[in-house]
Order: structure tokens, then sequence, then C-alpha cells
């Protein structure tokens, strides 16, 4: 079985560029999302630029059975992971009383359920090729967040998630990481119903997606827990984490209810 590199979540923003420079640093690639007319175009991207063509599978990861359909896919291509890359996520901007809660559970299921499967799946097959695990959590996880409940929690998860299994993991060589981005301007924002603008107020916060991709990537490689993007981002988290959440929580939530009616005004 040959070694490959799984992207989740590949057929935009952070996941594509990471499909980008995994792509570019020789990683043969299998790349999953819903939409396969961009997986299409983007595994095109990359062959035009002279690297192996990846393997396109059209998954969603909210389906209890995506993740037995990836590996049949793999398996049937004479491919095991090396690497996996949990990208693919979503948020919801609202309260969450008032949000659609079917939703909101869709949400728990691709940013916690399938994460943790898919997290789980490979382990032997990473553990044969000295590979890992990198999750794409937030600068949320770090925070509570009135206005995005679950969004801020499920990725509060993910960071917990990945340490601790980084830990039980590292005596078979897997290392696990968890990239905590700040703001990135993607089409995360319109899904998750916020304005445009909101990414441009958060200043020196925002960092392209690129950018983002290639820090996750050398924090995977080097082998760090908990990577946070950006400078500012990680001057932030030092105050957050010194700052009482008694004090965040109204000025998250003016924040995000502030995006959240900008969002509603310009649609």
């Amino acid at each position: 079985m040959r070694p490959a590199t799984l992207i989740t979540g590949a057929s935009s923003g952070i996941g594509a560029e990471l499909a980008q420079v995994f792509a570019a640093h020789d990683h043969e690639l299998v790349i999953t999302a819903r939409r396969e007319a961009s997986l299409v175009a983007l595994a095109d991207a990359i062959a035009a630029s002279g690297r192996p063509r990846p393997t396109v599978v059209v998954a969603d990861l909210a389906a209890p059975d995506a993740v037995a359909k990836i590996a049949a896919e793999l398996a049937a291509r004479g491919l095991e992971p090396q690497h996996v890359v949990n990208n693919a996520g979503f948020g919801l901007a609202g309260a969450a009383a008032a949000l659609d809660r079917a939703e909101q559970l869709a949400m728990i299921d691709v940013n916690v359920r399938a994460l943790t499967e898919l997290s789980l799946a490979f382990v032997d097959s990473l553990a044969r090729h000295r590979g890992g695990i990198l999750n794409v959590a937030s600068i949320a996880g770090f925070l509570p967040g009135p206005g995005m409940a679950v969004y801020y929690a499920s990725k509060a998860y993910v960071i917990s998630f990945s340490e601790a299994l980084g830990a039980e993991l590292a005596s078979r060589g897997v290392r696990v990481t968890a990239l905590c981005p700040g703001p990135v301007p993607t089409g995360f924002q319109a899904r998750a119903g916020l304005s445009a603008g909101a990414i441009a107020r958060r200043g020196p916060l925002a960092l392209p997606a690129r950018r983002v991709a290639e820090i996750g990537y050398r924090g995977f490689m080097a082998g760090k827990r908990v990577v946070i993007a950006g400078a500012a981002n990680r001057l932030a988290m030092f105050f957050t984490r010194l700052t009482p959440h008694a004090v965040l929580l109204p000025i998250i939530g003016r924040g995000m209810h502030a995006a959240g009616d900008k969002a509603r005004q310009t649609r």
C-alpha cells in the first residue's frame, strides 16, 4: 500500500491551500469534500504544476458512513494514510436557542464526530509510516463564544482531543497537531452567516489562507502540539488566557451580534 496524505474539506479555503502546500512538498494526496467540481479543479491545478494528480473522493462528512466510504476508496486504489488532515468544518452565527437545531447537530457531526473518527480510523497505517494527524481547530477554541456557542465549543474539543491523542500516540511515532488560525477570508463567513467585513475589522489578526496553510505545515512537520497561526493571534491568546471569562463573554457576544447583524443587512 502506498502512503498518502488525506485532506478533508479540500474544495476551498484553508483546505485547498493545505493541499497545495503538501503537494509542493511531494506528498501524494487524497482530497475529499462535498463539491466534486471544486475538487477536480484543484486536482487539475496541482497536476498542472508538475505534481502527481491527487485522488479525488467526494464525501459528505455529516453522513454516518462517510469515513467508511473514504477508507474503501483508499483501499481500492492501493493507498493508506501516512497523514490525515482534518480540515473540514463549518460554523453558524446566532444564538444557539434560535438557530436550527438540526444544522447545529450537523456541525457537531462534521467538526467533532467525523474528525474524531478520521483521527482514529487509520492509526495503524499512520504508525507504519511514522506520520501524523493535523487537525484544523481555531483560536475560537480557547474562548467561550456567545453568538457561535456550538462552533466555539466544537473547536475547544478539537484542541483538547488533539493534545491528548498526541500524548497517547507519541510512543507509536505518530504526531498530532492542532492548527489554530484566527480570522481567515474564505467561504466560511458566508456559510456561518457573518458579514464579509467581519474579517477586515480584525486587522492584524487576519491572515490569508495560504499563509495559515504554510504555518500549519511547518508546525506539523516539526511535531508541535498546538500551532497558533500568526504573531498577533499568539499575543492575543496570551492576554486572553489572563482575562476572566466574565469579562470576555460580553465582549465576544457584542462582536458576534454586530457581525451577524451586518451580514443580514447585506444579503
